[in-house]
């Protein structure tokens, strides 16, 4: 019998130590059931559980699982894109992960293989210095690949940060200048132009728009009792 502090009790019977398990209000767990006589603790398996959980969740935050990656490419890529798969690789072994890398034949393309061993030799020596092969070419059916991981001691690249937008350039030189230009002005009426302050902005109260009549109409004023009018012809 061990206590929850890891000292040695002694041998004592199952009924005894249930009874020792209630008094100090802790679980007895059987550690040991293989040996004779059976190794139990007193502990409080809540609290045990709980704290076993938290270290794993620990210990896999900080875990790296690898991953296979695989890049594909045909007999005939020609060598920009060859140069292309390449930096994704070394993308792919600078996060740790494995790269396989295949060659696919379709139709007649499967009568010369060679072909694919060309060019997983010709990536294979671009790689050379930054990833490890760790299975040789293959031919799998209709493509042949390998797999390679990284190489002992490598280190991927840190790219610089780019500068921001505010930031000038590397070598000092001032950048341009946005040009701004405006639309001229509207043609301003004589109204206008006289309520046009010293500063040379315009008062938009005593610019107010002059409102040009459309056409012009001439009314008879009515007769007002002031007004004389003339006498009316008498019937004969």
């Amino acid at each position: 019998m061990i206590d929850e502090t890891g000292q040695m009790l002694g041998v004592m019977t199952s009924v005894a130590a249930l009874q020792l398990a209630r008094e100090r209000d802790v679980d007895l767990v059987e550690v040991s059931p293989m040996v004779m006589p059976p190794v139990c603790k007193l502990m409080d398996w809540g609290r045990y559980k709980y704290e076993q959980s938290k270290k794993e969740n620990e210990a896999r935050k900080h875990q790296k699982i690898t991953q296979l990656r695989e890049i594909r490419m045909r007999p005939r890529t020609d060598d920009h894109d060859i140069g292309v798969k390449v930096r994704k690789i070394e993308e792919f072994l600078g996060e740790g992960d494995k790269v396989k890398v295949s060659v696919i034949f379709r139709g007649r393309e499967m009568a010369h293989p060679e072909l694919g061993r060309v060019l997983l030799d010709a990536v294979t020596q671009q790689l050379k210095g930054t990833a490890a092969i760790e299975r040789t070419p293959l031919m799998e059916g209709k493509m042949m690949s390998m797999i390679v991981t990284r190489a002992p001691g490598w280190e991927p690249k840190k790219h610089a940060p780019q500068p921001g937008a505010g930031a000038l350039p590397s070598d000092g030189a001032t950048p341009a200048t946005a040009v701004v230009t405006e639309s001229p002005a509207p043609p301003v009426d004589a109204a206008t132009a006289d309520a046009v302050t010293a500063n040379g902005h315009v008062d938009n109260e005593q610019a107010a728009p002059v409102a040009t009549p459309i056409a012009t109409q001439t009314a008879t004023p009515a007769p007002t009792a002031d007004t004389p009018t003339a006498p009316a012809p008498m019937a004969r």
